[in-house]
């Protein structure tokens, strides 16, 4: 079995409390149940860890359904470090792993990653059809000599912090709500491609950035951000979508960097939202939509990031 190859290659430092997950967007919720993980690993002198997934489990179970990521793996696994976890473990998602029984899946994380503890969400499900559900891994604990640890969910304002929420917002232009049940503002990353240099013509030159085809943004409109290039930041205003005033076309990601002069074609580029400033539109002439870009920077320039 490919997850069984997978396991085989992980060589723990030590007997491992885990906790098992997507851990998109590594949010308020995630960082409450990496608290709780930490603590019991170390009350009970274990090593705490984390498994995840490559491939989100919708992603296989239902081809058909489009699900954004809030953070690339990449992106996760340094979050988690950044949390202080001690093992993480990613596992590729395939229909063979979601065919394994909960049982067959837990011996195997006690054969390989020497599993003591399970730190789990009230919500968490593993093996085929979900049956693994809290119920049935405590009465399992007994039998496999693990114990199993269940987390109350993270509340902000009266709603439980998930991923799917999160999205809600991006999806509403609302980075408030995003960012706060983040614990962070949502970041988007890419690689400075080469555009057709209108915001060059305008006055305002900008960085272009292609997302991925799964990467979720929020509504189509102009940011106020924080670009981080290298070890530098500065103060931005991005605008996402289509450019409808020219015509429209491929969604990008345009940001112009406040006080910045030089090349960055080819440049690694992080974008960190703050808050969106209008919806984007489509302007009657390049003169309209320069005087807007002019005052879309005066916004930015006001506010303290």
């Amino acid at each position: 079995m490919l997850v069984e190859d997978e396991l085989a290659k992980v060589v723990p430092g030590g007997e491992t409390a885990l906790s098992i997950g997507v851990f998109d967007g590594v949010h308020l919720g995630h960082q409450h149940l990496i608290h709780k993980l930490r603590q019991k690993a170390a009350e009970e002198g274990l090593l705490s860890g984390v498994v995840t997934f490559h491939r989100h489990p919708r992603l296989v179970l239902s081809p058909e359904s489009k699900l954004t990521y809030l953070t690339s793996l990449k992106e996760r696994v340094r979050l988690l470090e950044s949390l202080g976890v001690e093992l993480i473990v990613t596992l590729s998602f395939t229909v063979e792993l979601a065919q394994l029984g909960a049982r067959e899946f837990l011996i195997l994380l006690q054969k390989h990653l020497r599993m003591r503890w399970l730190v789990i969400g009230p919500d968490f499900a593993l093996g085929r059809r979900r049956e693994g559900d809290a119920a049935t891994l405590k009465a399992l604990e007994e039998e496999l000599h693990f114990g199993v640890e269940v987390v109350p969910p993270r509340v902000w304002h009266g709603e439980v912090v998930s991923s799917t929420a999160i999205r809600h917002g991006l999806s509403q232009g609302d980075m408030t709500r995003a960012n706060q049940l983040l614990g962070r503002r949502f970041t988007l990353r890419g690689r400075v491609i080469k555009g057709d240099e209108r915001g060059k013509i305008l006055g305002f030159p900008t960085a272009n950035i292609l997302p991925e085809a799964e990467q979720a943004l929020p509504a189509d409109g102009v940011y106020v951000t924080r670009a981080l290039l290298g070890e530098r930041v500065y103060k931005a205003v991005t605008n996402i979508g289509v450019r409808p005033t020219f015509g429209g076309g491929q969604r990008l990601i345009e940001v112009h960097l406040l006080d910045f002069e030089g090349e960055l074609y080819g440049s690694e580029l992080a974008i960190e939202l703050v808050e969106r400033l209008r919806g984007e539109k489509r302007f009657a002439s390049a003169e309209e939509l320069k005087a807007q870009i002019k005052r879309d920077v005066e916004r930015a320039r006001a506010l303290d990031l």
